[in-house]
């Protein structure tokens, strides 16, 4: 593996977190339905995460593996894929890592909700 390649799978987790709270597209302001449904589930050694707001849905899984940790993001507009992603990386993150990232995801989505309605 190329050193650069190395370089850009071993992103430290504050740069990712800080990537995923800026990936979340903003809501458009007439975003329909009330307040967001946010459900956490524990899976496995990570989590996931789906917010509903109207016919909008956002998803992330972070599935751990003593080896690797898979990212997979997800938001629709009804039955329509916006945004389909998913990144892996080279080592297990922690508990805590898995928690934040959670954190920032959910945080970004709903706060860009915030910002809208003002």
């Amino acid at each position: 593996m190329s050193h650069a390649a190395h370089r850009v799978l071993t992103l430290s987790v504050p740069v990712l977190i800080v990537a995923l709270a800026w990936a979340v597209p903003a809501l458009p302001a007439e975003s329909s339905g009330g307040d967001y449904q946010v459900d956490i589930m524990k899976k496995g050694l990570g989590k996931e995460a789906v917010i509903k707001k109207g016919d909008k849905e956002w998803f992330m899984m972070i599935e751990v593996t003593p080896e690797n940790t898979v990212i997979i993001r997800q938001e629709k507009d009804k039955d329509v894929y916006l945004v389909d992603e998913s990144e892996t990386h080279d080592r297990a993150m922690t508990a805590d890592e898995v928690n934040a990232a959670i954190d920032a995801f959910v945080n970004s989505v709903t706060a860009q909700g915030k910002l809208k309605k003002k």
